[in-house]
């Protein structure tokens, strides 16, 4: 099955399309270890920014929802990346790029549509020092 995805990735590639969110998303489970990292923080980082059109365009709802989906992934690419070593520094940065992207949003926002957008920029950050602790913590 990883080899289906990787020939269909390629043959993306090679037709110039990128794999859309959902083909990722479907690709994620049967992808490497070492790989998912990196295709989980894509998704994260995708759903963000899909979120914040969806909240510019006055979709609170959906954007929400896509901003939910982008804590999941994010969450799904730190424990990747920890559980196998692979992409940690990759991860980080994407992780404190999404969290200012998050506060970002945040300050457009009606008052009342900020909190969920506010815990996302805050779960990042968590997701952050989570991955730098395992990156330069201490071993016992």
């Amino acid at each position: 099955a990883f080899i289906f995805a990787i020939a269909c990735l390629s043959v993306l590639a090679l037709a110039g399309e990128p794999p859309t969110t959902e083909q990722l998303k479907r690709n994620l489970e049967t992808a490497r270890p070492e790989d998912q990292a990196q295709i989980a923080i894509e998704i994260a980082r995708r759903q963000l920014i899909f979120a914040r059109g969806l909240y510019t365009g006055n979709k609170v709802e959906e954007g929400k929802a896509a901003v939910e989906d982008a804590v999941t992934y994010a969450d799904k690419a730190t424990d990747a990346a920890i559980a196998t070593g692979k992409k940690t520094k990759r991860v980080e940065i994407e992780l404190r790029e999404m969290a200012h992207l998050l506060r970002d949003l945040q300050r457009i926002l009606a008052f009342e549509d900020q909190a969920p957008v506010q815990a996302a920029a805050e779960h990042m950050e968590d997701l952050r020092t989570k991955l730098l602790k395992s990156m330069f913590g201490r071993k016992k």
